[in-house]
């Protein structure tokens, strides 16, 4: 019977811009797979960065990203509503405009947030990560969170020559306090990394449950490493795999994988190779060459020839993105000339799809 097995995954500090790619291993029958060697003692893997509000991925400073939207809850006057409304449709320009006679006439933290993005992110006005942060300084003032996590991710990134990592902690933590799952998630991140502040697994364990029970899809992979190998809290596979649902639901493509893995296993949830089959499917679709391979090293096994030829076609596309198999190369070798042309054509089609 095949297997398929996940190796030891857990949070790490080394990697703090794009999703580490989840470390996992499919054997077949008769096939030992050697598993990765890691890269740090504890913790292995690195969770992904939240998105944050410079644009940047999931380069090895800050744990951020993308922008965060300038303000998650929906704003009650209906002239702040006219801002956001703006920025959504992409009329950056008149969010600039409105927002910017809001913030001199009244003062509105939610209006000096969204000047910050925009000047953050170049959006209907010229970058000015100094002015970016001038506006996330007055809005962090006010008490508010977006703006603490925006000013704490710049600071951390040292844009705009305003690096303050003593002060990043501080607006991180105190965005967290409010409420703000990235920033708490964050912070989970430093007190990981043990750089900016002293490790403390356990406390970095306890700000992605914060994050995680708020619904952060990121924290929820990064929380069920550490409940799979007992990192920061008492071990836990059944918590583990509920937290991969959870994310994977979120399109967390990691925690899609890894899921997966643990359908097709009946490790901690009730086994179910369809399902494992198809979350394969979309995290390849997704293009995460992990599940590429994993899902190639499933169906190229397979009597039905459909299935084979998909199996195949996967192979091609993962190795062209780096992931190499040499069973499965021993297998497209073994094909027939025809099965092996229409595995080619439908990885280049594939390709070419996804490479426009």
């Amino acid at each position: 019977m095949k297997i398929l097995r996940s190796l030891t995954v857990i949070a790490g500090c080394v990697a703090w811009a794009a999703c580490a790619p989840a470390q996992i291993s499919l054997t077949p029958p008769g096939v030992q797979t050697p598993p990765p060697a890691a890269s740090k003692a504890a913790p292995k893997k690195a969770p992904a960065p939240a998105k944050a509000p410079t644009a940047a991925k999931k380069a090895p400073a800050p744990p951020a990203e993308k922008p965060a939207q300038p303000a998650e809850a929906a704003p009650t006057d209906p002239n702040a509503d006219l801002v956001y409304g703006a920025y959504q449709r992409g009329q950056y320009k008149t969010a600039f405009d409105l927002a910017n006679k809001r913030a001199q006439e009244n003062n509105d933290p939610k209006a000096m947030t969204m000047l910050g993005e925009l000047y953050a992110n170049a959006l209907g006005v010229k970058r000015d990560y100094a002015k970016a942060a001038e506006w996330y300084q007055r809005a962090s003032e006010r008490g508010d969170r977006e703006a603490m996590f925006a000013l704490a991710m710049l600071r951390l990134s040292d844009r705009g020559n305003v690096g303050k990592r003593d002060e990043a902690v501080k607006l991180l933590a105190s965005s967290a306090k409010l409420g703000n799952p990235k920033a708490a998630y964050n912070l989970a991140l430093l007190y990981l990394d043990g750089q900016t502040l002293p490790q403390d697994v356990k406390r970095s364990a306890e700000l992605l449950r914060v994050a995680a029970d708020a619904g952060n899809p990121e924290a929820q992979y990064a929380l069920a490493t550490f409940y799979k190998e007992g990192t920061g809290v008492e071990k836990s596979i059944d918590k583990a795999v509920r937290l991969l649902q959870a994310a994977s639901l979120a399109d967390n493509v990691d925690a899609e994988v890894e899921y997966a893995i643990a359908l097709y296993n009946g490790t901690g949830t009730p086994k179910n190779e369809a399902a494992a089959i198809a979350l394969l499917r979309k995290a390849s679709k997704q293009n995460s060459p992990i599940a590429q391979n994993r899902l190639a090293r499933v169906l190229a096994l397979r009597t039905n020839t459909d299935d084979r030829l998909e199996g195949l076609k996967w192979h091609i596309v993962a190795k062209t993105a780096g992931k190499g198999d040499l069973m499965l190369d021993e297998l497209l070798a073994q094909a027939t000339p025809e099965e092996k042309t229409k595995a080619q054509e439908a990885a280049k089609k594939w390709l070419g799809t996804t490479q426009k």
